[in-house]
């Protein structure tokens, strides 16, 4: 094998990588197990004592330098379908942008256009907003412009009286491009401040649609006000120390003298605690623990906690531990703290920790607010802002400039307060509080602070959010309980080590020694997969752990392709060594085809895909690469060591039920290729049929747009009553569907009432129907819901609109590749025929199935299984395709009719052992994987079933239908067209 020291270094780095970043998820969990250990009282795991210690490890290392937090960062992660948590799918208003760049214009014109492209967005989810909104305008105003109404004051310098309708589209997009970039890194700022671990936010290509998913979170409400307020940029007066301090005197007395009382002996212990802490020197903390000590020993009988003054620990200045914000956030909203302090003071935190001693603190800001509690100014008179490194040369900044009205005020703001601070503050968290050195005029200043040019750069972002609106709407959301979670998260370990084993035991059995090395290069390919996922911090889902499956039966099948090429050339009376070497050689070109095949699918998966789809396709793509190292590369070097310097090797490549088995087949299968053409016509016809008379496909959510939730009851459940029950007397007859989903106890329930209201109002008061309904018939039974999904209809035909687009995009790319590979149009067009007939024959078993009573929607998990099967199918007849390729030259004078069937026949064995493989792990996948995954697991077993069928009897009989037949007329020696003149055997 050549560059054989190339692979082993590289396979050497690879692993070494993976077993680094699998232990530190080894790690990871054995803290969590730790925590779980520390908050079980009773059997029972108290989960703020479970969170309290999490808290306390957070910044602590845990793997050498390596913190509870870093660990925790590049650990293998679980996906919210593992784990639990909150899946949010939210678009930027382009409306909002648009009002506002036009000064929030009365024009009757522009109003009226703006009404009509909204209208028309409805019905056209897939046109940009403001290419329906410039059509509008045309229509109702066909001889105005729009730079009448966007050459305002907001818009200077960009747009002016003279711009064409082009030109100011092209800045109203441009705005709207940057309004989400803003609205991204302001929801970014919240999220990492949520307070869950591995939070992730993407843009998603090509919208305005910003993707979040936040494991864990068990308030959903809290998540929904999060990110869908507004970003809110204020500038406020501060109080000085010496101010704020007495309040706080005073608030901490009432609070002391609160808890002592109702605790004596606990606060006597913890104000020692308090009085031995270290880093609690600054000025306010020693001016409370003075105040306290007075109090204490006025009444000595009753002994008094320093709550602020165990709290306040920040050294210098009010703040805190960033362990303790929770704590000082609870007591700020205590009514004792309402009372004691000045309605115009409010405590708001920093942005950004200070770093102590080795300890994070978060600073403590005094807002002096107004009497109508309304910001001296407001972020809508900022107009430019830039982060930069300093001209002194004192590290980043961040310029500032606003507009006219906003520097009068500025001016004034300034004025009055040289030598205090001016807190500038987004949502609520103080980002700066410069000390005012003298008045400010022109409107032009400079923050300055301990930034790096990064940090800068982002608040200069975040200072500019304030320039134009940019309200969110959630379009998509998904909602998974911890219950739920745990439970996939079992049925996707069975699923997983199920598949793991049948196919190690088949391999075992078939093919012997050699099937023991391709099950240890099966655990190889595992190992490196989830190594890989781990380095890149990619979470792991059921559909993922699908992608999984999928990639060791394909890992398998390169295996077997090897292996059955060494078989054929041991019975052509090779030496085993010699054997070796010319089956793994020529099984390349098959296992290299069939694998960019599968590359190209899951890429176009990928891009195209979105959540669980996107997660499948990202298995599988690392998996492509991993399955070709391993089987291709680290196989051979196991088998070449395992019979080096040897003249006779205990190596074997069959056992005793594998060794005649497949041999001298002689089927003539293209001679049947007109009965199947007319069954896969009759099926196809029947099962679209029945999707006529059914009401037309049962789509799932993501197609259809509407509601979701699974609902558990203490006891079973018949799903037509409850769908027919809430249809009729709560869903104001809305299209409504109740199943079975996991165990009879349990229904997922969908319904499109209210499904193109996408609203926080609409999803309460669905919910509340749905409640209400389920109490009203199963009060006694206790309906709990697990999970809930929805999808706004926009998203909806989006997410349409482009599984069609990856279906088409996936048949034309194969298309050039074959045509690319074996130089006729003929191949390319009867393997896309026959992929197409694939895709066609699963769609049409879902009405024939739901006939019989079972019911599975189709959704976006369904398209990946399409796609999926199209690659399995794909993967065999490029196998036929390069045996038939490999006939026709090593055999010039025959022709394509004469080599098909043997070449069907010399594969067919390989056909068979990987129809088995992949269908006994699909087969688990659908028993042990859970209702998540039923439809997807349901579809590739048919795929495997049909898509085996079509490679045999459609994808190539099609070639001889058209090139082969011809072929034999244009150079027929005389003989009888289609005679074999090879043997169809494999001896």
């Amino acid at each position: 094998m050549r560059n054989k020291g190339l692979i082993i270094t590289l396979t050497l780095i690879l692993s070494a990588l993976c077993i680094y970043f699998l232990s530190l998820t080894l790690i990871s969990r054995g803290v969590q197990r730790d925590a779980e250990r520390y908050a079980t009282s009773g059997g029972n795991i108290v989960e703020k004592q479970r969170q309290h210690y999490l808290d306390s490890v957070w910044r602590a290392p845990v793997f050498g330098p390596l913190t509870y937090k870093e660990v925790r960062q590049s650990e293998l992660g679980l996906g919210l379908d593992l784990n639990g948590g909150m899946h949010l799918t939210l678009e930027v208003s382009p409306v909002e942008i648009v009002r506002a760049m036009s000064g929030k214009s009365k024009d009757a014109n522009f109003n009226k256009a703006m009404a009509q492209a909204q209208a028309q967005q409805r019905s056209n989810p897939g046109t940009p907003f403001t290419t329906l909104f410039a059509q509008a305008f045309r229509e109702v105003a066909p001889n105005d412009k729009l730079s009448r109404i966007f050459a305002n004051t907001i818009n200077k310098g960009a747009i002016d009286i003279n711009s064409s309708d082009e030109q100011v589209i092209g800045e109203i997009n441009k705005q709207l491009e940057d309004a989400i970039d803003r609205s991204f890194d302001i929801l970014r700022t919240r999220i990492d401040k949520f307070g869950t671990s591995q939070p992730s936010i993407q843009r998603v290509k090509g919208t305005g649609r910003i993707q979040i998913e936040l494991p864990g979170v068990d308030n959903p409400d809290r998540v929904r006000k999060l990110v869908q307020g507004q970003a809110k940029l204020e500038f406020w007066e501060v109080w000085r120390q010496d101010e704020f301090a007495p309040y706080l005197n005073q608030l901490n007395q009432v609070l002391s003298a609160k808890e002592a009382l109702a605790s004596p002996a606990a606060a006597a212990a913890t104000t020692a605690a308090a009085t031995a802490a270290p880093g609690d020197t600054s000025a306010l903390a020693r001016q409370l623990a003075q105040k306290n000590t007075a109090a204490a020993q006025t009444d000595s009988a009753s002994p008094q906690k320093n709550v602020l003054g165990s709290l306040f620990t920040m050294p210098g200045t009010l703040g805190a531990n960033i362990r303790d914000t929770a704590r000082v956030n609870a007591v700020l909203r205590s009514a004792d703290t309402r009372a004691v302090l000045p309605s115009n003071l409010s405590l708001m935190w920093g942005v950004k920790p200070d770093m102590i001693d080795g300890q994070e603190y978060l600073q403590l800001y005094a807002i002096r607010k107004s009497r109508d509690m309304e910001a001296p100014i407001g972020g809508e008179v900022v107009s430019d802002a830039r982060g930069d490194f300093s001209q002194q040369g004192a590290g980043a900044e961040v310029s500032m400039q606003m507009n006219s009205n906003g520097a009068r005020k500025w001016q004034r703001l300034t004025a009055a307060n040289i030598g205090r601070q001016v807190a500038i503050v987004l949502d609520d968290y103080v980002y700066s509080a410069p000390v005012v050195q003298a008045e400010i005029a022109g409107g032009n200043s400079s923050i300055s602070g301990n930034f790096t040019i990064e940090e800068a750069q982002d608040l200069a972002s975040v200072l500019k959010a304030g320039k134009l609106p940019a309200p969110t709407r959630i379009v998509e959301e998904a909602v998974v309980g911890p219950s739920l979670g745990q439970e996939a998260t079992n049925q996707g370990l069975y699923s997983t080590l199920g598949g793991l084993l049948i196919i190690m035991a088949f391999m075992a059995a078939y093919y012997g020694r050699a099937g023991i090395v391709a099950d240890v290069v099966l655990l190889f390919n595992l190992f490196l997969i989830m190594g890989i996922l781990a380095q890149f911090s990619f979470a792991l889902t059921l559909p993922g752990i699908a992608g999984l499956l999928l990639v060791i039966a394909a890992s398998v099948d390169a295996n077997v392709l090897i292996f059955e090429r060494i078989r054929e050339e041991i019975d052509h009376g090779l030496m085993t060594k010699d054997a070796i070497n010319k089956g793994y050689s020529r099984a390349f070109s098959a296992i290299f085809d069939a694998n960019v095949t599968t590359l190209i699918i899951a890429t176009i998966l990928f891009v195209f895909g979105t959540g669980p789809v996107q997660n499948f396709a990202i298995t599988l793509l690392i998996g492509v690469f991993t399955s070709f190292l391993a089987a291709v590369y680290i196989s051979r070097l196991i088998i070449e060591w395992m019979v080096k310097g040897k003249e006779t090797t205990s190596l074997t490549f069959s056992t005793f039920l594998s060794r005649n088995l497949f041999k001298n087949i002689n089927f003539d299968i293209v001679g049947k290729r007109k009965l199947a053409y007319i069954f896969s016509a009759i099926f196809i016809l029947i099962g679209f049929g029945l999707m006529y008379l059914q009401g037309g496909p049962n789509l799932g959510v993501d197609f259809r747009g509407g509601r979701a939730y699974v609902v558990s009851f203490s006891k079973p459940v018949v799903a037509s009553d409850a769908r027919d029950f809430l249809t009729k007397n709560y869903f104001t007859g809305a299209g409504t569907e109740a199943k079975t989903f996991g165990t009879d106890n349990r229904l997922r329930i969908t319904t499109g009432y209210l499904a193109d209201d996408e609203s926080v109002e609409a999803d309460d008061k669905v919910k509340t129907a749905l409640m209400t309904g389920l109490n009203a018939k199963y009060g006694a039974l206790n309906p709990n819901i697990e999970s809930t999904a929805k999808v706004g209809a926009t998203i909806a035909d989006d997410i349409k609109r482009t599984s069609v687009l990856s279906l088409g995009l996936t048949l034309l790319a194969i298309f050039v590749y074959v045509l690319f590979r074996f130089e006729k149009w003929q191949y390319s067009m009867a393997a896309v025929v026959a992929l197409f007939h694939d895709a066609l024959i699963v769609i049409a078993s879902f009405p024939i199935a739901r006939a019989f009573g079972l019911n599975y929607e189709m959704d976006q998990v369904f398209v990946a299984a399409i796609l999926t099967t199209i690659g399995f199918s794909m993967n065999d007849t490029i196998v036929i395709y390069d045996r038939i390729r490999e006939y026709l030259q090593e055999n010039k004078q025959l022709t394509f009719a004469q080599v098909v069937n043997p070449a069907l026949n010399s594969t067919f064995s390989r056909t068979m052992i990987t129809f088995t493989t992949v269908f006994l792990v699909m087969l688990v996948l659908y028993i042990f994987g859970g209702e998540t995954l039923r439809s997807f697991s349901f579809a590739m077993l048919l795929g495997v079933v049909f898509g085996t069928y079509s490679s045999l009897f459609i994808a190539a009989p099609l070639i001889l239908d058209t090139y082969g037949k011809k072929e034999t007329e244009r150079i027929n020696d005389g003989g009888e067209i289609g005679v074999p003149k090879l043997s169809s055997s494999q001896a």
